[in-house]
């Protein structure tokens, strides 16, 4: 019926009617974002991680916080796991949450700012303090026809923090869409990167901390179109990756942390330019992230004593699936090499993997994409439900299953059946990845939403092989 009445009504007519929501959320809640920093945080990936470290780096610095994210939701008092199957929720739900960060005392509150919600007008009537970008990858594209379009969605964010003469804008300048967003006149700019910029846009020498760059004529990589403002750099250096965590540099401070692969280096670097801009200095910063131990659904490793890797990580797309394949991967070879079996051969581990594709409509064009990457790496594959929604699961099943090699390849579509299986075939050093759903507290099949954890059933799962054993 919803999706009827989608096809029949006008688009204008539709965004008028959610422009109309937003405009009467902040009217009934008060205008709760006039009363405290409200910061958003867009992208393709690393938003929910970033909003929950920048929030740790904050509270670390003796600021109170609250936020919305797909991982949790914390009003300043309670932080309870967000169970709306939505990153960004409803705008009445965002503007309550608003008024109850600042009834409970807080100074700032952290959202992640969706395409499909900005669409949606979501962020309208929030007097937005600062916005991040974190990167950009295909996603989404069938619902906003086209990546370009997908990109300028989120650019709204930007547009809309500055109205706000004090707002900030935080860039990932190794990105090559990141001119985009810094062509938004926002009083203050911190950008970080790994990867040496041009000439244009970084001269030769060291990055003291919190250099400053000078506004028109600075670039970013690859890019012609002047900045407008002035530019904070934060330069990543030194990078070790472990397979418990991360070391690395900033600015010549020194970081280490529990949490695994180079895209959560830059997740961190994120969050400490929120810091910075806040407030925090990269002492403060590199306190609290090395406190943090995981971040929920967030390359979790879940463990009930047995003998292999597990690993629960949201990851859905091509661009994600790559890199945390890549990522356990390159762990294992590194494991091998370094301990070679009482034969002196090394030992060769197998990656096993779970995971499906969502449903209703959404971004078909990557289902065969997932198969492919996940074949490249992967000894063996189950494919399972994801949220299929009103489709066909099979059929979603089968569209992954035409970029897999099938000779390792089975499709089981419960997907508690499918992770069991995966935990019975997997032996001593091997490592199962489950992916697609990390937090998310239902599985959508049908016109139904189940309870659903991935952490949970997995665990669930485990106990009962260590039973069965």
């Amino acid at each position: 019926m919803k999706k009827m009445l989608k096809k029949l009504i006008p688009d204008f007519i539709l965004c008028w009617y959610h422009w109309m929501l937003a405009f009467w959320a902040a009217v009934t809640y008060g205008w709760p974002s006039k009363k405290i920093k409200v910061i958003g945080v867009t992208g393709t990936k690393g938003k929910s991680t970033i909003v929950v470290l920048a929030g740790q780096i904050l509270e670390e610095n003796g600021r109170k916080v609250g936020w919305i994210s797909s991982l949790t939701i914390n009003d300043g008092k309670k932080e309870v796991m967000n169970p709306y199957h939505m990153t960004m929720p409803g705008r009445f739900f965002i503007q309550r949450t608003l008024r109850q960060i600042v009834k409970n005392g807080c100074e700032y509150a952290l959202v992640e700012v969706t395409s499909e919600g900005i669409k949606q007008h979501r962020h309208r009537f929030i007097n937005w303090a600062g916005a991040v970008f974190t990167n950009l990858a295909p996603e989404h594209l069938e619902a906003h026809g086209g990546f370009e379009n997908y990109r300028q969605e989120k650019e709204k964010l930007f547009a809309a923090a500055a109205r706000n003469k004090n707002s900030f804008g935080v860039y990932n300048l190794d990105d090559e869409n990141a001119e985009h967003f810094l062509a938004f006149p926002v009083k203050k700019k911190i950008g970080y990167f790994l990867n040496p910029p041009q000439p244009s846009f970084k001269k030769e020498g060291a990055v003291p901390p919190l250099k400053l760059r000078g506004g028109e004529g600075v670039k970013t990589r690859g890019s012609h179109a002047p900045l407008r403002g002035e530019l904070f750099e934060l330069k990543i250096s030194n990078i070790q990756l472990y397979a418990n965590g991360s070391e690395f540099e900033i600015n010549g401070v020194k970081f280490k942390t529990n949490l695994l692969g180079e895209f959560n280096v830059y997740n961190c670097a994120a969050a400490m330019a929120v810091g910075l801009a806040c407030g925090a200095d990269l002492a403060t910063a590199a306190r609290a992230l090395g406190k943090i131990k995981a971040i929920p659904g967030r390359l979790e490793m879940i463990d009930e004593e047995q003998d292999f890797s597990v690993i629960v990580d949201l990851a859905h797309t091509p661009d994600s699936f790559d890199k945390v394949f890549k990522l356990f991967r390159d762990l294992l070879v590194r494991r091998s090499s370094a301990e070679p079996s009482e034969g002196g051969a090394h030992t060769r581990n197998k990656i096993i993997s779970v995971f499906g594709s969502a449903g209703g409509g959404r971004d078909k064009w990557k289902r065969p994409e997932l198969g492919r990457i996940a074949s490249e790496y992967s000894d063996q594959i189950f494919i399972t439900n994801e949220d299929p929604y009103d489709e066909d699961a099979l059929k979603i099943a089968d569209e992954i299953l035409a970029g897999c090699n099938k000779n390792k390849t089975d499709i089981v579509l419960d997907r508690r059946q499918a992770i069991a299986k995966a935990l019975g075939l997997a032996q001593a050093g091997d490592m199962v990845l489950i992916l697609g759903k990390g937090t998310e507290q239902t599985l959508a099949v049908g016109g139904k939403k189940m309870k659903w954890d991935d952490r949970e059933v997995t665990r669930e799962e485990l106990k009962k092989l260590k039973l069965g054993a």
